[in-house]
């Protein structure tokens, strides 16, 4: 299974960005970031903000159609 936060370190690191530097382009904390990317419980708003930054998107459907 592969979890968003490895989506997005991959991005990252794909793009040359350092933490420091994607939490600024994404206006997050870099502590955020960090939750983020090692599987904790961010908000989707911080989540959107940080994959609209690197350029992705994450759609969301209901599975009670």
């Amino acid at each position: 299974m592969t979890y968003i936060g490895q989506i997005i370190r991959q991005a990252r690191k794909e793009l040359d960005l350092t933490q420091e530097g994607l939490a600024e382009l994404a206006g997050v904390s870099i502590r955020s970031l960090q939750n983020i990317e090692t599987g904790g419980n961010p908000t989707i708003d911080k989540v959107s903000k940080v994959l609209e930054a690197l350029g992705l998107k994450i759609k969301i459907e209901s599975i009670n159609k």
